[in-house]
């Protein structure tokens, strides 16, 4: 009851004295440089990939990659004006790949990230712990790291994991779009009821790894055995509240609930058609009309393109504000606690944006929006990064602890679970 009269206060004291808009995002700044912003998902390697087949001088991120002639979220100047102390960069690779092809592919995208950081060594450097991170914030240097989005990069085995831990791997997401052998995704069809014998062997050898476990993108079943089975705090990289905006990709509050005891973080995300109920029936509404347009034109692609760019402007996609991006911090302030509430924008891993958080200089924006809404300036270094450094201390700490109980796990798949028909899947972000 003290906390709620406290924040009504504070409410009242900015109705009251409103201050303007770019007062507010001063006062984000300040408080960014004080403690650092760590965003926990950005697809650049993914983007550069994408544009260039992974030539990183082909891109001059200090420029502004709005100019391009496929324009992207992020670069250098940007990443400054946003106030960003630490970004994961996601290493994510297609679901459909063969897994050597999977294997491959998530190291080129890990050299990526290395090669960028070499390349501009006055702006980045990489970090493996949150001292890492720290120390390099300090020095006015963005710590980069690295997160690997779907257990699919794995192939089935733990020495890849471990292996792609010692490239720098410091979270993996368990699944994407698709379920693996081992976990179910959030967008497939269950077929192991969350995780089998070897998806919890996995989570062990992570959390003696010292990696964190990434539940963004796997079924709620998979959250809740994931919880259960981790010894170290869970993260959500790129996820927001179920409870505000209802796509599978979000977190339900029986989840959020969990995070306390685990001690884990929800990284709230920039994706409009997570955030915005309205955006998802729309995205709805768009396959189904492509599905139609397939149907009626099999024979030209043009066809289709024209005609769909017809309806997309006779029913305009619903714009997300930075107030609703708000609101899922709210709830999950309220359902999971402050200290369990984190960002993680997504930037290069979508198409519509939020307004306001068109790029990663948009950051001060939401910040300032917070606190319009009563948040202390304690509450924002929270949400911004302590909140991360705190789970990735604990998950440091315990990964020594278990390193000198037990060796890496020698557990094979076809030891413990039955062979499985991979589902099929496609969609990125």
């Amino acid at each position: 009851m003290r906390f709620r009269l406290l924040s009504l206060f504070a409410l009242l004291a900015v109705a009251v004295h409103p201050l303007a808009a770019d007062e507010l995002e001063a006062r984000a700044l300040r408080i960014l440089r004080e403690a650092p912003l760590i965003d926990g998902h950005n697809d650049l390697p993914w983007a550069i990939r994408e544009r260039t087949k992974g030539r990183i001088g082909q891109i001059d991120l200090m420029s502004d990659t709005r100019k391009l002639a496929d324009p992207m979220h992020t670069d250098i100047p940007r990443l400054r004006e946003g106030g960003v102390g630490a970004q994961f960069w996601s290493v994510w690779v297609p679901t459909d790949l063969a897994p050597t092809d999977a294997v491959r592919t998530v190291i080129e995208q890990i050299d990526i990230v290395h090669r960028v950081v070499s390349r501009y060594p006055d702006t980045f450097e990489m970090a493996y712990t949150a001292d890492d991170i720290e120390r390099i914030h300090s020095k006015g240097r963005i710590a980069s790291l690295i997160g690997v989005e779907g257990g699919h990069s794995i192939a089935n085995s733990l020495a890849v994991l471990r292996q792609l831990h010692r490239a720098g791997a410091r979270y993996m997401t368990l699944t994407h779009w698709k379920n693996t052998d081992w976990a179910d995704a959030a967008t497939a069809e269950p077929q192991s009821d969350g995780l089998t014998t070897f998806g919890r062997e996995v989570v062990r050898e992570m959390n003696r790894l010292g990696m964190l476990v990434d539940l963004s993108h796997v079924s709620p079943g998979t959250m809740t055995q994931a919880i259960e089975v981790s010894e170290a705090p869970v993260i959500f990289s790129h996820s927001s509240a179920f409870a505000v905006a209802p796509h599978r990709r979000n977190v339900p509050d029986d989840v959020l609930s969990r995070l306390d005891a685990k001690d884990g973080v929800v990284m709230v995300t920039f994706v409009s058609g997570f955030d915005s109920e309205a955006v998802r029936q729309w995205n709805a509404a768009k396959s189904g009309e492509e599905a139609r347009l397939k149907s009626l034109h099999p024979e030209s692609a043009a066809v289709r393109a024209e005609l769909l760019e017809a309806w997309k402007k006779a029913n305009p996609e619903p714009r997300v504000t930075i107030g609703l991006v708000a609101d899922h911090v709210d709830h999950l302030r309220k359902v999971a606690g402050i200290e369990h509430v984190g960002i993680g924008g997504d930037f290069e891993g979508f198409e519509s944006a939020p307004i306001g958080l068109e790029g990663v200089e948009g950051y001060p924006a939401l910040f300032a929006e917070l606190l319009r809404r009563g948040y202390s300036d304690d509450d924002l270094r929270a949400i911004a990064g302590r909140n991360l450094l705190r789970v990735m201390r604990k998950a440091e700490a315990l990964a020594k602890e278990l390193q000198s109980k037990r060796q890496p796990s020698d557990v094979l798949i076809e030891d413990v679970d039955r062979p499985r028909v991979p589902a099929t899947a496609t969609a990125h972000e």
